[in-house]
């Protein structure tokens, strides 16, 4: 089956624990944080969506000009762009990147975020939205000839996109832990992405989650999301995360974070907040900590132990079907070099152990 490795990438250093620095839109910085994700053995690089943030096309069109195997997630979020320009947008970049190119789709799990950019959408109408804009974008990607759409938000006559994706088919990700994503999800996604729960929670969502595409004749993969905590022995990566906690704890008010839940309608943040509630120090090496802090509002959750105990727990996941992993650190850049140095290459090692094991069995 093999495994797929993700990171993500931002438009200037910052996180928890770094104080933003440097312009808001940094080139430089891309550059050098994608080419070390490309150094470090990542697959793909997850290039996000905020509602007051550059804008994530640039984003990516910058690092795949300054890299050449490195591929890229572009979080993309109905509403905003007609799903027909939207096609005609992510065929023209797949062409610039060479085939490089994936759409993650987030239909939004906040109303006042979704206000920013002008969207009064309920969660409800968000998710049947995405459902339809998914409809016509791979209509308007796939189709040889001009279609008709008349549907409840969007209405096209003879809409047509010359340009296609440089690859036979551009993959989708979609996330989100209610009924409505799931149910988006099987229908239209490529890859279901999840944020680290633990193992019991990861997989009764993969099982709901396969189930749900199977009934619409579709196979689904999965990915899912962790921030690991590495050190040379299990004792330093546990004093390291406390350390983290300390200095997250400093630096997220003064970026205005109020230690509220940032997505009170989300479903995937109840499910974070849940494990919080289970304890801090969940399964093998799962570390709440600083989920807590935010209220379950992203990927939050860490996995704290040296490379090989990572890498373990990773597995567990792996075991579940879960064959696509993003991984990225609270010293973003330093944490992406690290990851090369042993992590990835020793959850390739294992991986591919397993998977030969299951050739000869």
């Amino acid at each position: 089956m093999s495994i797929q490795i993700l990171g993500m990438i931002g438009h200037r250093l910052a996180s928890e624990i770094i104080p933003a620095s440097g312009p808001l839109f940094d080139k430089h910085y891309i550059t050098q944080f994608s080419r070390a994700h490309e150094a470090a053995g990542f697959d793909r690089i997850l290039v996000g969506y905020w509602s007051d943030q550059p804008d994530g096309f640039l984003v990516t069109a910058h690092a795949a000009a300054n890299t050449t195997t490195l591929k890229f997630l572009l979080a993309h979020r109905p509403g905003f762009v007609s799903p027909t320009l939207a096609a005609r947008k992510l065929a023209s970049l797949d062409h610039l990147t060479d085939g490089r190119l994936a759409v993650h789709i987030i239909s939004g799990g906040s109303d006042s975020e979704q206000r920013r950019d002008g969207d009064y959408l309920n969660k409800a109408q968000r998710y049947a939205r995405s459902d339809e804009f998914l409809t016509v974008l791979r209509q308007s990607l796939e189709s040889t000839q001009p279609y008709d759409h008349q549907g409840t938000y969007y209405q096209a006559e003879q809409a047509f996109s010359a340009i296609k994706p440089l690859q036979n088919k551009l993959p989708i990700y979609f996330g989100g832990s209610s009924a409505e994503a799931i149910d988006v999800a099987a229908r239209h996604a490529d890859v279901f992405a999840l944020w680290g729960e633990p193992l019991k929670g990861a997989a009764e969502t993969v099982r709901t989650v396969r189930a749900a595409a199977a009934e619409q004749g579709r196979n689904i993969k999965f990915n899912i999301s962790f921030r690991p905590i590495v050190a040379a022995t299990e004792k330093e990566a546990w004093e390291r995360a406390e350390h983290i906690r300390e200095l997250a704890a400093q630096q997220l008010p003064k970026g205005g974070h109020n230690f509220g839940s940032l997505k009170p309608q989300s479903v995937g943040a109840q499910r974070l907040m849940n494990a919080v509630n289970e304890g801090e120090r969940l399964d093998k090496a799962l570390w709440t900590g600083i989920a807590k802090l935010v209220g379950g509002g992203y990927n939050s959750t860490a996995l704290v132990g040296t490379a090989d105990q990572v890498s373990e727990a990773l597995l567990d996941y792996y075991r579940l079907g879960i064959d696509s992993v993003l991984i990225r650190g609270f010293d973003p850049l330093n944490d992406a070099v690290e990851y090369g140095r042993e992590l990835i290459p020793l959850l390739r090692e294992k991986v591919a152990a397993i998977d030969n094991q299951k050739r000869s069995a």
